[in-house]
């Protein structure tokens, strides 16, 4: 089975259009990664997600907040809650144990993390890496699966892509 694949994202529409495959094939219980330099797209890959599975509020970055919760989110593969977590400024492990960010690592969530190396010592392991690399004339992102489940979901995002 297919565990990664690479896809030139031209603008923003692509990305949006990434995202929406991503929400489309989601499921629950997936910690996801997300690497890249500052304004590569991983907020705007996770607007589009959050598009795909109909959510239309306002999705903004957790830069200060760590964490935005989005609960309750129909999906083909039934209810999941989602967590879109940025730890770029994550530098305080008492505030994570403290808030019950733990907590939010289960079977009914897919959690979403940018900046993952500031806190790879209490974090959960990825089931999901996805590494965007900005060009001269767009982006390259790389989606690994790394779990039998995270396998599934990427064969299904490329399928959806092609």
């Amino acid at each position: 089975m297919d565990n990664n694949f690479t896809l030139e994202l031209v603008d923003e529409a692509a990305t949006l259009a990434l995202g929406s495959a991503l929400g489309t094939a989601i499921m629950p219980n997936l910690t996801i990664y997300l690497h890249g330099d500052l304004g590569a797209g991983k907020t705007t890959l996770v607007r589009g997600l959050l598009r795909g599975l109909g959510f239309s509020g306002k999705v903004k970055s957790p830069t200060y907040t760590l964490v935005e919760p989005y609960e309750n989110l129909m999906t083909k593969n039934g209810v999941l809650n989602l967590y879109h977590f940025d730890l770029y400024r994550f530098n305080d492990e008492e505030e994570w144990e403290s808030a019950g960010f733990r907590d939010y690592f289960n079977a009914a969530s897919v959690c979403l993390i940018e900046w993952p190396e500031k806190a790879a010592h209490i974090l959960p392991t990825p089931d999901v890496d996805i590494h965007f690399r900005i060009k001269p004339s767009g982006r390259d992102v790389r989606i690994d699966g790394h779990t039998l489940t995270a396998q599934a979901f990427v064969k299904s995002i490329k399928e959806l892509c092609n």
